[in-house]
């Protein structure tokens, strides 16, 4: 049971005033992704038609349905990965607590690009969808950055995690944010330079692998700390 005193004493040297439990958290971050998807309905205005054209006009309105559903999905698939590192996580500290803030600041910013590259495909106008995809493609680049922070933060302070997550868990969490990173920046290059579909193709795939891979990799064949533990005690009492 070493292990267990000496996190019991680091946390006692760190102050326990500065620690808390992660609820208060948990909660204001679910409150911040619902009012964000809330604000993702706010493109979906009535069409400007003359009478009798109002099928013509929502079928011409398809761009903004379409922003609207990746970005419902998006946004969906990170209160996913949320949930599953908040599952893990016993408390929290003021670095971890930036941390999951930096996470909220940038997926609040998710609708802007989404409104920007529904009205650019409404409008055709090829220069400006590749703004659009390049602005979008920022966007995402960043958030996948702050959860790479995130990560990398637990990584270092394993003593904020539950006593069955293994050390290791967010170290091996981190490569899902760098892969984010480097596919969101390829993909707003190649919409500048090839294609605004390029982009969006890229755009696309992210989500779906993100969904896929939301509760991370338990690395069964690594030992737990509490199996750890476990086997210490065991070889303590022989």
């Amino acid at each position: 049971m070493q292990d267990d005193n000496e996190r019991r004493q680091q946390r006692r040297s760190s102050g326990v005033s500065t620690r808390a439990d992660p609820a208060r958290a948990v909660a204001f971050s679910d409150a911040i992704i619902a009012i964000v998807i809330t604000l993702l309905v706010l493109d979906l205005r009535p069409p400007d038609t003359e009478p009798g054209g109002l099928l013509a006009g929502l079928l011409d309105e398809w761009p903004t349905y379409l922003a609207y559903a990746a970005s419902y999905v998006y946004l969906a698939v990170i209160w996913m990965n949320h949930k599953a590192a908040f599952t893990r996580i016993r408390e929290m500290d003021i670095g971890l607590q930036w941390m999951n803030l930096a996470i909220l600041a940038t997926l609040a910013l998710v609708p802007w690009p989404t409104a920007i590259i529904a009205e650019t495909a409404r409008t055709g106008d090829l220069a400006d969808q590749k703004v659009a995809v390049a602005l979008y493609a920022l966007i995402g680049a960043l958030l996948c950055l702050s959860w790479l922070l995130f990560f990398s933060y637990l990584a270092r302070h394993p003593d904020l995690t539950k006593e069955e997550v293994d050390d290791s868990y967010f170290a091996h969490e981190r490569p899902r944010a760098v892969i984010g990173v480097i596919l969101y920046l390829a993909a707003g290059a190649a919409g500048v330079v090839l294609h605004p579909l390029v982009a969006s193709a890229v755009f696309l795939f992210l989500p779906v692998f993100y969904a896929f891979t939301s509760h991370g990799h338990d690395h069964p064949a690594k030992l737990r700390r509490s199996d750890r533990d476990s086997a210490r005690t065991g070889n303590h009492d022989r």
